[in-house]
């Protein structure tokens, strides 16, 4: 919104022409800055508590790195990339300074992490090949201000991993549970505990695993009622409900 505009709806607001609800409703509504190929959401964070994150797949570093600078020039930090290879990534720092973890392929730039809630996330991830996905719903879930404990390499092969951590998935507000194969472990996670679990069927396994489709029907029909589902190796996605969950209640949201 132009200073104008901003000045006149809070000249309304001061006189009672407009109420301060309404007022918060129209600055929700206020358009997004046009860099030409993208149209960046600055009240990403005004509407969601969060804000716009960039899915790195696709763009050029050119256009990340122009995104980024929009978002910074109005006060963010903790700007999220997601999905960037190694070599995009080298290419990014090139253009504007990021720090880069090759195993979630997060890139943030301004990274400023600090815990905000009471609360923690557990991220369990039933094998080592599930960490990148693991990963990227733990650092995103940390750049939103959360405390994350991480489970890893805990499956249902070997259930007695996973029953030696009970303290932290019994005192977790909120669980993520990452598992290719046939994805049992966001049941049993579900069964053990009475916060939320968020389950992310990855897209490791064998051929009748099906690209991870075999672990999301299984995490779908689970018997578990605490249990919800994100898409087929949707980290981020998982990362970010999670921090909504965790946040809840919090005066600072």
């Amino acid at each position: 919104m132009e200073p104008e505009k901003l000045l006149s709806l809070l000249d309304s607001v001061k006189n009672g022409e407009v109420s301060p609800e309404d007022a918060l409703l129209r600055l929700k509504m206020e358009p997004f800055e046009d860099i030409g190929y993208a149209k960046v959401d600055h009240h990403r964070s005004l509407r969601h508590g969060i804000p716009e994150v960039i899915y790195g797949a696709g763009k050029t570093p050119e256009q990340i790195a122009g995104i980024i600078t929009a978002l910074k020039n109005h006060g963010n930090t903790n700007i999220l990339v997601t999905r960037l290879t190694p070599e995009k990534a080298d290419e990014l720092h090139k253009l504007i300074a990021v720090d880069y973890d090759p195993v979630s392929r997060v890139a943030i730039h301004g990274r400023k992490f600090e815990a905000a809630t009471k609360g923690y996330i557990a991220v369990v991830a039933a094998g080592t090949s599930d960490l990148p996905v693991s990963e990227e719903a733990a650092v995103t879930a940390e750049a939103f201000g959360n405390k994350v404990e991480r489970l890893y390499d805990v499956g249902v092969a070997g259930l007695h991993r996973l029953l030696s951590r009970l303290d932290v998935l019994m005192t977790a507000k909120v669980v993520i549970a990452v598992a290719g194969m046939e994805g049992a472990l966001a049941t049993v996670v579900g069964g053990l505990v009475s916060c939320p679990v968020i389950a992310v069927p990855t897209s490791v396994g064998y051929g009748a695993n099906f690209g991870g489709l075999s672990a999301l029907l299984s995490m779908l029909n689970s018997c578990a009622g605490n249990v919800s589902v994100v898409n087929i190796d949707n980290g981020f996605g998982a990362g970010y409900l999670a921090s909504l969950i965790n946040h809840i209640g919090e005066s600072e949201r």
